[in-house]
């Protein structure tokens, strides 16, 4: 299929843009503490050797969407023992947690520019024999280039918001030109399989796969951590505050302060979504009276608070309680990964704002391993319920952990399915 005008547009705009877009980029992962070499693998000079034999390219844009990823990796791994990979994200925090749980023989590079001096010179240094995209990692130039040089492509986790999707509904020909290049695009559930029909996907390659972020596996934990955390806390009752937006953590904090009425030993382990928020957390806290530790000052658990405003150690607070409530959810803003909770052995609480995960949440609802809360009084009345009835507890962080379970056994068909579409031989 010839390329309709409008890309060809998109492709002058890149060239006469990529000057300022690459300084604002560079500088951004520059603020972020990353070296100054690899701040340039956006501009596509690798930092990393492309060593022998068969590569597979992951591409990913931020974090979830990386982490989400890496189990697949490794399944992939295992069936090609041969083989290497390559995950590439654009942002720091994506490349500093991916560095954490790194598959073998992986290696992580930040992504090219959209633009064709940053492209030309990832594809001629990387070669990669096979790419996937994940989730909305549509860059007109990435795939059409990937799919020049002659990489057998998929899109997995596809999901794309109603606004992309009536965007590129609009536009058939541009849809079509850049849908042609992959063998197969697996979507998360059947409503986005539907919508990549209605983007002018290729009807016999779209299919219906599965939420990649359950198989993203437990969270990283620290041994060490864990004991002082242990034993600052002396077996008090903890409940656990994760990722958590602007405007959620006063609910939060209020509803905590309404359980210390009835349990008044309780903790809460507040973790902000963005740590580089702690000091503006740290205000809420002061303003509520409530007495607290802070991680970033070196301390350990105390108070009725404390404030975990560090990054990547996520899978520590979790390994604490049994109750795990996940923000982004009390404001519209999508939800957050109820997996990770699930596999780190707790039960799930969540606002009712989950229209990212809305059939995970639907389905581990009924199977008892989640509850949804409308708001702080809905919130206090959850928790003091959970941690007054043992045995509802357990039973709900069982039925979470049997959900995890079950969902993970479902990688390796997943990973066969793209090892064959993509024609890779062990």
């Amino acid at each position: 299929m010839r390329a309709p005008f409008s890309y060809h547009l998109y492709v002058a705009l890149s060239m006469l843009l990529l000057p300022f877009v690459a300084r604002a980029t560079t500088n951004k992962l520059r603020r972020a503490g990353v070296s100054v070499p690899r701040s340039h693998e956006r501009l596509g000079h690798a930092t990393k050797a492309r060593r022998g034999g068969t590569l597979v390219w992951f591409h990913a844009a931020s974090v979830g969407e990386s982490l989400s990823v890496l189990a697949l990796i490794t399944r992939m791994g295992i069936a090609l023992p041969q083989a290497r990979f390559l995950i590439t994200s654009g942002t720091a925090t994506s490349a500093a947690l991916v560095a954490q749980r790194m598959p073998p023989r992986t290696e992580h590079q930040f992504a090219p520019l959209d633009a064709p001096g940053p492209l030309k010179r990832f594809l001629r240094h990387w070669r990669p024999d096979a790419a996937i995209f994940v989730e909305s990692e549509l860059w007109p130039q990435m795939l059409r280039r990937t799919h020049a040089q002659g990489a057998a492509m998929a899109l997995v986790n596809a999901r794309l918001s109603e606004r992309s999707v009536n965007s590129w509904a609009k536009r058939p020909k541009l849809a079509r030109y850049l849908f042609e290049v992959f063998g197969l695009i697996l979507t998360q559930n059947d409503a986005m399989a539907n919508a990549m029909l209605r983007m002018h996907a290729p009807a016999g390659r779209v299919a219906r796969g599965q939420n990649l972020k359950s198989f993203a596996g437990p969270l990283p934990t620290d041994d060490d951590t864990l004991f002082e955390a242990r034993a600052a806390l002396l077996n008090r009752p903890v409940w656990i505050a994760a990722s958590t937006h602007p405007g959620e953590e006063e609910i939060v904090l209020a509803a905590h302060k309404k359980l210390l009425e009835t349990i008044p030993d309780l903790h809460l382990i507040l973790v902000p979504r963005h740590p580089e928020r702690g000091n503006d957390v740290t205000q809420m806290i002061t303003d509520t009276g409530l007495p607290f530790t802070r991680r970033t000052r070196g301390d350990a658990p105390s108070g009725a608070v404390y404030l975990a405003d560090t990054l990547g150690e996520l899978g520590n607070w979790f390994a604490l309680g049994d109750i795990v409530f996940l923000g982004g959810s009390l404001r519209p803003i999508g939800g957050h990964n109820p997996f990770e909770v699930a596999q780190s052995g707790a039960m799930v609480l969540s606002g009712n704002h989950v229209f990212n995960f809305a059939e995970t949440y639907a389905a581990m609802e009924e199977a008892g391993a989640a509850r949804l809360v409308a708001d702080s009084r809905d919130l206090a009345e959850r928790v003091a319920g959970l941690l007054g009835d043992r045995d509802a507890r357990k039973k709900a962080v069982q039925a979470a952990q049997s959900f995890a379970i079950a969902e993970t056994g479902k990688l390796d068909t997943i990973a066969a399915r793209l090892i064959k579409t993509l024609r890779l031989t062990p």
